[in-house]
Formats: structure tokens, sequence, C-alpha cells
């Protein structure tokens, strides 16, 4: 049988076949980048939504991120606690049982404050900041003193960590100021005057109790309120400056710290051979982790081997018992929260709202930044929890509490693009003919 011969064209293939729908003859198959691409684009299309849906997800992205970072802190703190809290003679689970109920506590009042209106927060600004100056000073007196820290209050068995609190005092405060200002801000008196001596008697307060790592994150509140507020960029870079040098006077001047950075650097550090321990410790947790781990409660290194593995160094228990896998699932959190809460501050047309946003996602953002970058060797140890995920009881309310209120703004923004939304046109009634 003789075959007859087909005719080729667009949409057909030699063999007389049609070609695979969408997709006409001679198409180049689009290569695996741009793909990953594509699938990456659609993903994060998803995630967005369009309109109304856009800013819910933004919403609930936020809702999401914190909460599953919370729960995913209650089991690690669980894990990493346990050996010390058996060889201490209590029950295995009594910290990760602490760390459940702050978050219970730190969940209930975030869902209170997202339901609050941002404006009404401001008749509490200065009695907050007041507040907050007047708990650091309480703080040098009768304040609990830990590993050489002394940042605790304690009172029958309630034990509350003071600059925790002042952080989201100062975030509040810093907004509710810069607001009232906003057309002098382009003076200098006006812009630094008086944030910047107000931000520094709290450092000043909170390095008195030898706690730098804590410090430096109000450093970075106060820069990110300052740029938020829309002040000068020379008058921002001027302050970052004094920052900066003072930063390094309280690290000269401490033989502690100038050991954590020689260190770091891998210099020897005379009379502290073991400064180095915790860091090299937490280096080799992440590098016996390998890419899944060796499973969730396997840890070796949390046998008294990382020093505080439940709080600071909770990071790379987290790389050896759930591997790259875990760690990335926590970074991709992060940035998913960094993403939102970005959305969030560049939609808000109030300066009082703006600064606020911002200053938060700085505070939550810039400190787990530091924290993993520590645990990483990218920084020394400079003592600074992991936001969400180390243990905590006042930490981890104060961080829901920032939570609430972005969700407030989120909210906020949510309902005002649902009224703003142009209504169609009512249908006309047809006119009945005489």
């Amino acid at each position: 049988m003789v075959s007859t011969p087909t005719r080729t064209g667009p949409g057909r293939t030699r063999a007389g076949k049609a070609a695979p729908a969408g997709r006409a003859a001679g198409d180049v198959r689009p290569s695996l980048p741009s793909r990953i691409r594509s699938g990456i684009a659609g993903f994060w299309s998803t995630l967005e939504g369009s309109g109304k849906s856009r800013n819910g997800s933004t919403y609930y992205l936020i809702l999401g991120a914190s909460l599953a970072l919370t729960a995913i802190g209650i089991i690690m703190v669980l894990s990493a606690s346990s050996v010390e809290a058996i060889a201490a003679g209590e029950s295995p689970y009594s910290i990760a049982t602490k760390q459940g109920i702050f978050a219970g506590i730190g969940i209930v009042l975030m869902l209170v404050l997202s339901r609050v209106n941002v404006l009404w927060l401001k008749r509490f600004a200065w009695p907050a900041v007041v507040l907050a100056v007047a708990l650091l000073v309480l703080v040098l007196v009768i304040g609990k003193r830990v590993l050489g820290n002394q940042n605790w209050i304690e009172i029958g068995g309630f034990t509350f960590q003071p600059s925790e609190y002042a952080k989201f005092a100062l975030v509040l405060w810093m907004a509710t100021v810069l607001s009232v200002k906003a057309k002098l801000l382009d003076r200098w008196t006006h812009a630094l005057i008086p944030i910047v001596p107000v931000s520094f008697c709290i450092i000043g307060l909170i390095v008195a109790g030898h706690d730098l790592g804590t410090s430096l994150v109000v450093m970075l509140i106060m820069a990110a309120g300052l740029f938020f507020g829309g002040v000068n960029l020379k008058l921002f870079a001027a302050a970052g400056g004094v920052a900066a040098a003072a930063a390094l006077i309280l690290a000269v001047t401490s033989g502690n710290r100038m050991c954590r950075i020689t260190s770091w650097m891998g210099q020897s550090c005379a009379g502290a051979s073991d400064i180095g321990f915790q860091s090299e410790q937490g280096l080799n947790a992440l590098a016996s982790g390998g890419w899944l781990g060796v499973g969730l409660g396997q840890s070796r290194q949390k046998y008294q081997w990382i020093p505080e593995a439940h709080n600071d160094f909770i990071f790379a228990v987290i790389g050896e018992e759930l591997g790259l896998v875990g760690t990335l699932v926590v970074l991709v959190l992060f940035a998913l929260l960094a993403v939102a809460i970005y959305r969030v501050v560049s939609h808000q047309e109030d300066l009082f709202a703006r600064v606020l946003g911002g200053s938060i996602m700085a505070w939550m953002l810039g400190q787990a930044a530091i924290n993993m970058a520590m645990v990483a060797g990218l920084l020394p140890v400079i003592g600074v929890p992991l936001p969400f995920i180390s243990y905590g009881g006042s930490a981890l309310v104060m961080s829901l509490c920032g939570v609430g209120v972005v969700l407030s703004l989120a909210r906020a923004h949510m309902t005002s693009a649902s009224r703003s939304k142009p209504r169609g046109r009512p249908a006309k009634t047809a006119r009945k003919r005489t």
C-alpha cells in the first residue's frame, strides 16, 4: 500500500499529526531557568491575588508566617531544652510549657491589637516610653543578673525583661513624635531632637546592664524610625555615624566584647581561650545536619555542648536536627514576613503609620538577620535571640504585639481599599411605551 504524502503547515507535524495545543511546530521549549522563574512568578501571583484579594493575602501572609514561626519555636525549644531540664531535675517539658503559655498570651494580644485602630495608640506613646525608662532604671537597682547581663526583674517567680518592652514603646513613641513634627523634619533640630537623645538614654540604660546585643537592635530601630520618617539623608547618615561610633566605643571599652570580636576574626584572646567555644559548636551543629538533618530531637550538640541552645543558638539546633531544608524553611518564612510587612508599609500615606510599621519591620527582621548571621559565623557572638523562635516570654509577647500592630495597619488598608472600590452603575429600568 502506497502512503499518500502529507501536507505540513502551521499546527501540523510531518507525520500528519496535530501539534500539541498551545505549541506551534518548530517552537523551542523554554529552558529550565525560565520555567523556574515562571513557576516562582506564578506562585507569588497566586499569593498576591488581585485587587481586594491581594490586600487580604497580605494580612494572612503576615498572620500565617508569624504563627508558623511561633509554632516552630515551641517545638524547637522543647527539643533544645529537654536535656538541660532533665539534668536540672525538672520536667523535660517545663521550659517548652512556659514558652507555650507566653505564646498563647502573645497571640491573644496580637489579635486584640489587630482589631484596634493604630491612631488610638498615640495617646499611650509618652506614658509608654516614660514607663520603659523607669523599668530600665529599676532593673539596674533590683534586677536579676544572668550570664553577666542584668536585664530581668523577678517578682514572685515571674521574670520580665524590660528591654524587650522598651523596643515596642520606642517604636510607638517615635512614630507619634515624628508625625506631630511632620512639617518641621527638614530642620535638623526637629528631626533629631528629641528622638536621638531619648533613644540614647534607653540605649545607655541597656548597656549599663551589659547587654550590647539589645542596644544594637535599639539603634537599628532608631535609624529605621528616622529613615521612614523622611529625615534628610545627610542627617540620617550623621546619626548613623554617631551610633556606629558609640557601638565601637562600647566594644573597645569591654574586654569580653573585644575578645568576642578578635575570636570571630580568628585571633586568640589572652585569658579567654574558651570565648569562641559557643560559636564553634554552633558551626559544628550546622555542619553535621547535612541536607535533611539528624532528625527532630536527635541533636547531639544540645547535650551541653552549645551554651544557651534553646535561646540565642536555637538556629544551630534547627540546622542540626532539620538540616539545610529546615533552616531554609525558617528563612523563607522570615522572607515572606519581610515582603508582606514592606507591602503594608509602602501603602501607608499617613506618616505615623509608615514610621510605626517600618520600625517594627526593621526591629524583627533586623534582629533575625543578626541572630542567624551570628550563628553562621558571619558576625561575632553578641547575644541576640531569634524572634518568635528563641526561648523568652518577654521577647515573644512583644514580638507578637508588634505583629498585631502591623496586622491592624494591613486590615485598615484592606478596609479602605474595599470602600474606595468604584461600584457599578445601577441598571436602567426600561421605560414603558405609551
